[in-house]
């Protein structure tokens, strides 16, 4: 199968290519520049560096040409921070353009699609006296964004929405989204302070083949809870601190309340400054401090994900992370994935 992706160059794109190769897919792709230094691409996919919604219709037919299979990448998640309403944001990105793209997908004859979407729009389905669409604008553009995209699929166009947790693993020269969490440790002294509850999570190798496996058995439209290993936020950071070299560090559970009071301190910000963030920070707590868990049966294991080492996936991102704060190591902003 030719599939065209969106993000080929990314964390995630940049597995999911190697694993379509590997099972004897062509790949050609645009993608946001820069492309890291020490970034290990597949020699077989066709780079080409650019901003697609910055192409006409009529260009992107040509990318799309002879292609049976499209994946996106891309977009942006609820790091984002921009001036309200910040829905708007998201819906240019992760929505508009991607309704766009499917569109001519569509016409062009491609037959199985694949986008990388978020967990959270798991639990929003899940859980809905949490309410998440209507106090988390990220969440409610990802709901909107599978609602979009599955009204685009047939009979003849097969759409899949994996429903990304958390993800470790590393590409060489891009930063890795957990900076922020080994540097609050850091400040935190002698003791790491956080709620109860969990997440699920997997790593970027499990990624690459969840979205391979999407794009070869989806038939119709279908959206699809992605998680491998669960772990309470307690074990998760016993593996953190071991790879930080502060094994056997105290992890002291706070209450939900305290989480809150941290997350009105975000919001004053956002006030002050005059901008908004995806999440509530207040009423996410009402997730944040629960267990987000996600059987594999449901996701993983219908799409063939194989088992990976996510204690060697976790301490990758981990020690990538201490040498960006050390200024051992040179890095790019992740663009959104």
């Amino acid at each position: 199968m030719k599939i065209f992706m969106i993000g080929g160059t990314g964390l995630l794109g940049s597995e999911a290519a190697a694993e379509l190769i590997r099972r004897g897919h062509q790949v050609r792709t645009i993608a946001l520049p820069p492309i890291p230094q020490d970034a290990v691409l597949p020699n077989e996919m066709e780079v080409e560096l650019g901003n697609f919604m910055d192409m006409s219709d009529e260009q992107l037919k040509h990318h799309f040409d002879g292609c049976e299979g499209f994946v996106f990448a891309a977009g942006v998640d609820e790091r984002v921070e921009g001036a309200p309403p910040i829905y708007d944001l998201f819906k240019k990105f992760n929505i508009t353009a991607l309704e766009r793209l499917l569109r001519i997908a569509k016409s062009c004859g491609v037959r199985h699609t694949v986008i990388c979407g978020s967990y959270f729009s798991y639990f929003a389905k899940t859980r809905p006296e949490l309410e998440l669409t209507k106090w988390h604008p990220y969440i409610r553009s990802r709901i909107d964004q599978e609602n979009m995209a599955m009204s685009h699929a047939d009979d003849d166009f097969n759409v899949a929405v994996l429903e990304l947790p958390y993800i470790f693993g590393t590409q060489p020269g891009r930063k890795p989204v957990w900076v922020f969490l080994v540097e609050m440790i850091r400040k935190m002294r002698g003791v790491t302070m956080f709620p109860a509850g969990g997440t699920t999570m997997v790593t970027v190798r499990q990624v690459g083949q969840a979205i391979a496996g999407a794009l070869e058995k989806t038939k119709g439209g279908r959206c699809w809870p992605i998680g491998y290993y669960n772990m309470t936020w307690k074990e998760f950071l016993a593996v953190v601190h071991r790879h930080m070299g502060i094994d056997g560090r105290r992890v002291l559970t706070i209450p939900k309340w305290m989480f809150a009071m941290s997350g009105k301190s975000i919001m004053k910000r956002h006030e002050r400054e005059g901008t908004e963030g995806g999440l509530h920070m207040v009423k996410f707590a009402d997730l944040q401090c629960s267990n987000q868990f996600i059987d594999k049966k449901i996701g993983c294991d219908l799409l063939d994900v194989q088992p990976d080492n996510i204690d060697t996936a976790i301490g990758d991102s981990i020690r990538l992370c201490l040498d960006v704060l050390d200024g051992k190591s040179q890095v790019i902003e992740m663009k959104g994935e």
